[in-house]
């Protein structure tokens, strides 16, 4: 029997034990006396006093009726509880209970029992009304709950664009509790005489309180405050609902508090239509697609196209004799719905102004930005973008050098001074982590030391990497700006946009971080923190700024970019992404480069499926980004668990835990593995709350050296061709299965199934293999796993390309358009005259980007030199791709005599 610390979510656990519930008590209505009865009877007492701490925080069946449940079994009534469980579970499976009234008494007929949402037409669901649910908060008595549910009930009107049901219970924790729990829920209605303690045992419960903050430091205020105070709590976990207030204190008193999510407070009245109506439109501003809608509308009128798009209105396709096929398999609503910018009726997304401009701010709202921007060209666009916005020729960046490829093609756009950064290594998996703050804090020290601080405009940094290291963004921002007060920060959230939607995750995001980092800096409490340390810090040296952990001053400026693939990680067609800006000097300094930059970079003729397709996964995050997130982490740990404890996947297999790929001095809290066989799951909202480094457990990185097979080859060979599992990412002897908000627990179980399938094949293998074929398993396993290459650091730029100093910035513009000159450029064979060369005492330079997939991140730049370990890294990689090097002619370098003629350039201007 699992138990509640087998669980990372309440959701999949409520799921689950109705399950088992439903199971026992058909079992038991069919053979009460059986041989197995008294264990069974054990199993459904266990499960209704399991589900009884749940389901108080649910509408249906709601508390009332679970409880009939439980008289009906207790009472000896098997065949009618049997079936009643059997309605509800089938219900909440289907989700049933959302389109229409599910009747729990036996007699009552239900003609649409079998209905399931999930094989109804896509139509047939667009027409059902959203369902949600409302918590309302208070301490009444049973008849007068019934009271609160019959006016509730009674505001319902036949046009409502949608329906709910209330969920009340009595405490300022139950309803911090029911939040988390709920998914359902969309408004919560805070009413007087609110109390704080609940009466649920809230042994199960501490983690889901502490996501909301706990609740200590309020249990001294004056339960008159516990109502705005909640609607505050409730902002930090759920800052997409909203609240209402009903209250008997003045005007004045309401006036000056902080009332978090509160979108309106009534004052000693039982207004039922009104609080009704409320609930309606809020629910609406959240449902509300401009653009999408707009679109849809525009697809339904009459027009003659006379722009420059046959496809338009699908009249190049439905004339046609040949491409039919097209027309059939997408459909007419998308060539319905394809127009030009140029041609008026809908908005422009390079001047936007109706709505795409109002489709953009409600976005900024579900992210926590000031500002956000749609991209139809995908995140490697968007990070051009910003780059090209905030940089100016010979300003320095400090860039995370194993970051996407876009962020370096961005310094050369923009004819940065690129400082690169190292991220710790992971050798033994041949991959990087992330850039530890120390590296960060020490090179802002150097720069500030040769007085080049002031240069220095930028930190860009993947957050999270691709392997799921995420940074303690809050953190970073801190320090650094306690050395640069002014310092922009460009996080490359490319496949961390979920993050917003929960909880634990949310405070690791770049405007989660940004918004709270600006009310930190306005406090007195700040202030007095600041002037503190700059006493105690007076003579302090290079070593002692790099183990404190600085305090900026309330005067510097908070200024933030994030850039995210939507696409990837949450609804939206391919290459939808979003900027997101939190700068506050956006206004005055950037916002006009900002445009230009966005009109060079972005297409004059962008794809409107896509627009609106962001509009639409605004919406979703908005109302179910919650739910959607809880259950994804969900499978992730699902799948973490099941081959943790799986006793043949550990022979061939490992998941790779916080341990394994966060240093120890990364984890301040101690914490290394998120799920242990024996104590079930880790509370991680400490280590995500206080660590350097944490690790993104939706991201399941395996190793697979015990296999024999290296990644790529276990990706291509077995997972793809075998068995129709698609992966993108490898490194030499892992794969990364990434989990996102559209995986299922059946995806899941048929990952499990496979491995186990892959498992027994190796091991019937070797069962019959002859000893050199053993040996030969024996001796790839060990280069595999043992015989790693270590992963080299960023060597330095060329002299020709080196800023004057000692912080190694270099600047990589000119060494990209140097090497357009074939004359500039030779290529030197990896194993012979480059070796040759090097052995001469000569600086080999390289002329490209050469990038090796996998593991994807460039090892070389141009303007760099090639050193012995990048060298020995290359020529140990098993790897089909390189990109930038070809192998028919070898590594593209500069010239000895280009080499010469730009440095004798550059050192005479430097003179100067």
């Amino acid at each position: 029997m699992q138990s509640m610390s087998d669980y990372y979510s309440a959701v999949q656990l409520r799921g689950d034990h109705w399950s088992t519930l439903r199971q026992s008590l058909d079992q038991l209505a069919r053979e009460p006396e059986g041989r197995h009865a008294k264990a069974t009877r054990a199993k459904v007492v266990e499960m209704f006093n399991a589900l009884e701490t749940i389901e108080r925080y649910w509408a249906f069946p709601g508390i009332q009726s679970f409880e009939h449940m439980r008289r009906q079994f207790e009472n000896g009534h098997l065949a009618d509880v049997a079936f009643t469980v059997r309605r509800a579970a089938r219900a909440l499976v289907t989700g049933a209970y959302r389109r229409r009234h599910i009747p729990l008494d036996r007699d009552m007929d239900d003609k649409d029992e079998n209905e399931d949402e999930a094989i109804l037409s896509p139509d047939a669901r667009a027409l059902a009304k959203p369902y949600f649910e409302v918590m309302i908060v208070d301490d009444v008595n049973e008849h007068q709950e019934r009271w609160l549910r019959q006016n509730m009930a009674s505001m319902r009107r036949p046009d409502d664009a949608f329906t709910y049901a209330p969920v009340v219970v009595p405490t300022l924790q139950d309803a911090l509790i029911g939040v988390l729990f709920n998914h359902n829920i969309q408004a919560i209605i805070v009413r007087p005489g609110l109390k704080m303690e609940s009466k649920v045992d809230l042994g199960l419960l501490t983690r889901y309180l502490k996501l909301a903050g706990g609740t200590d430091d309020i249990k001294n205020m004056s339960p008159e405050d516990y109502g705005p105070e909640l609607c505050r709590l409730i902002a930090k976990v759920r800052p997409e609902l909203d609240a209402y207030l009903v209250t008997d204190r003045s005007v004045e008193e309401i006036a000056g508090l902080d009332l978090g999510i509160c979108r309106r407070v009534f004052y000693n009245q039982e207004d039922f239509m009104e609080l009704h109506l409320n609930i309606l439109r809020g629910v609406q501003a959240r449902y509300k697609t401009p653009f999408f809608t707009a679109l849809k509308e525009y697809s339904k009128q009459p027009t003659g196209v006379f722009h420059a798009m046959p496809i338009s209105r699908g009249k190049s396709i439905t004339r046609s004799h040949w491409i039919q096929d097209m027309g059939a398999f997408y459909g007419p609503n998308i060539f319905m719905a394809e127009t030009s910018a140029t041609s008026g009726g809908l908005d422009s997304l390079l001047e936007p102004h109706g709505t795409i401009k109002e489709a953009q701010e409600l976005a900024a709202r579900a992210f926590g930005a000031k500002h956000t921007y749609f991209s139809t060209n995908g995140t490697s666009t968007c990070n051009k973008i910003v780059v090209q916005a905030l940089v100016r020729p010979g300003d320095i960046v400090l860039v995370d050098r194993d970051c996407h490829k876009s962020h370096h093609y961005g310094m050369v756009l923009a004819g940065a001074q690129v400082s690169y950064l190292d991220s710790y290594p992971l050798n033994e998996y041949s991959m990087y982590g992330a850039v530890p703050l120390r590296e960060i804090k020490h090179r802002l020290l150097q720069m500030k030391a040769e007085g080049k601080l002031d240069r220095v405009r930028m930190l860009l940094l993947t957050n999270c990497t691709f392997d799921g290291v995420v940074y303690n963004v809050e953190r970073v921002m801190e320090e650094c700006l306690a050395i640069k007060p002014d310092l922009v920060f460009l996080w490359d959230e490319a496949w961390f946009a979920f993050a917003r939607f929960g909880p634990t995750y949310r405070q690791r995001t770049g405007m989660n971080a940004a918004n709270n980092f600006r009310e930190r800096l306005r406090t007195p409490e700040h202030a007095k923190a600041y002037a503190k340390q700059q006493e105690k810090l007076a003579d302090a040296d290079m070593e002692k700024l790099l183990k404190t952990r600085l305090i900026p001053p309330p005067n510097a400026r908070v200024r933030v970019y994030t850039t995210q693939s939507t696409h990837k990680t949450l609804t939206s067609l391919r290459q939808g992404s979003m900027i997101h800006v939190n700068d506050q000097d956006f206004k005055g300094e950037v916002e006009q480069a900002f445009h230009e930059a966005y009109m060079t970079h972005t297409s004059t003729s962008p794809n409107y499926q896509i627009i609106a397709s962001l509009d639409v996964g605004r919406r979703q995050v908005e109302l179910e980004g919650f739910e959607f997130v809880q259950r994804q982490v969900e499978a992730a740990m699902s799948m973490r668990r099941a081959i943790a404890s799986h006793p043949l996947l550990q022979k061939y297999f490992k998941v790779l835990s916080a341990g394994d790929m966060i240093p120890a001095e990364y984890r301040e809290s101690g914490v290394s593995s998120y799920y242990d066989t024996e104590q079930g799951w880790t509370d991680i909202w400490d280590c995500w709350e206080q660590d350097e480094f944490v690790l993104d457990a939706t991201r399941v990185t395996l190793a697979v050296g015990g296999t024999g097979w290296d990644g790529d080859t276990f990706k291509t060979k077995v997972l793809m061709d075998k068995y129709g599992i698609q992966i993108n990412k490898t490194s030499r002897n892992t794969v990364l299965f990434m989990t996102n908000i559209g995986t299922t627990r059946s995806s899941v179980a048929y990952l499990i199934e496979v491995l186990v399938e892959i498992a027994k094949e190796l091991d019937e293998l070797l069962d019959d293999a002859s000893k050199m074929e053993r040996l030969s398993f024996e001796r790839r396993v060990k280069n595999l796993t043992q015989d790693y290459p270590p992963l080299p650091d960023f060597s330095r730029f060329h002299e020709a390309f080196l800023s004057p100093g000692n912080t190694n910035e270099g600047d990589i513009r000119t060494a990209f358009f140097l090497s357009y000159d074939e004359s500039k450029c030779d290529y030197l064979e990896l194993d012979g005259s480059i070796r040759q060369a090097m052995k001469e005492g000569r600086d080999v330079v390289s002329a490209s980007f050469i990038i090796p997939y996998p593991p994807g991140f460039p090892i070389l730049v141009p303007g760099q030199v090639v050193s012995e370990e990048i060298l020995a890294f290359m020529r140990a990689l098993d790897v089909n791709e390189i990109h930038g090097y070809r192998p028919d002619l070898g590594l593209r370098v500069f010239t000895p005599e280009a080499l010469a003629d730009l440095t004798t350039k550059t050192t005479a201007q430097a003179a100067k």
